[in-house]
């Protein structure tokens, strides 16, 4: 079994950081996709806000679509029930900024749809928060305890379930995020908001996007191995 060499962990490197350096690659990959077809302007003129308010239009939705600071910090608030756009897309008429906005809306048409995927990770949500946060703790609890007392094992099997709902979480965002996208682009396509060649450069971005909930999908996924190798181990030596 991995363990510590000169004070290294062999685990963490063999097996989460990997997913950690895909991870990276995927987030600079987004940056450098947005950079590159943000300077593509869309033959129609429309900015990311006019192609969202006619998305929305086009299935019934009156929502408001902000401005807000920030680069790429777009999202959909389901709370709220709004469409919150930073500004390089709110404003924009590259194919970037309108795949992005469409993105958004996807997000708001999966929940007045009642979208399955969406309905199961919101009803997670609160128990998923709580659990990421005692996950870690717990584990390490668990760990030292149990050299005083084989009982605590558990308390570190408890974390690694806690942990396991958070990965189960991620899990199910990733439906979620790619029915946005194939939404996004189904939409631009239908309403003629971009030309076909336009909408191979927002697709792109988009998969771009994509890519980077499955890294985090990927690191956690370590993480959890990690964590379910290491107090195993303990709980043979028991």
């Amino acid at each position: 079994m991995l363990g510590y060499f000169y004070g290294i962990d062999l685990m963490y490197i063999v097996l989460v950081l990997p997913a950690i350096i895909f991870s990276v690659i995927a987030q600079a990959k987004v940056k450098s996709s947005y950079k590159k077809y943000g300077k593509v302007l869309s033959a129609r003129g429309l900015t990311g806000a006019m192609a969202a308010q006619m998305i929305l239009r086009q299935h019934g939705l009156n929502l408001p679509v902000n401005c807000i600071a920030g680069e790429l910090t777009d999202h959909y608030d389901p709370k709220a029930n709004v469409i919150n756009l930073s500004s390089g897309v709110y404003n924009g008429t590259s194919v970037a900024s309108i795949g992005i906005a469409a993105h958004e809306v996807g997000h708001a048409i999966q929940y007045a749809e009642n979208y399955g995927p969406v309905r199961l990770r919101m009803a997670i949500i609160p128990v998923t928060q709580v659990a990421s946060k005692l996950a870690f703790p717990l584990v390490i609890a668990g760990l030292i305890l149990s050299s005083f007392s084989a009982f605590w094992i558990d308390l570190a099997y408890v974390g690694i379930i806690a942990f396991g709902l958070a990965v189960f979480f991620q899990l199910v965002t990733l439906p979620v995020e790619f029915n946005a996208s194939s939404r996004a682009v189904s939409n631009i396509n239908e309403m003629g908001i971009l030309t076909e060649d336009e909408l191979k450069g927002t697709k792109k971005v988009l998969t771009a996007a994509a890519l980077t909930y499955v890294a985090s999908l990927a690191v956690s996924l370590m993480q959890l191995l990690r964590l379910i190798i290491m107090v195993s181990g303990s709980d043979r030596r028991r």
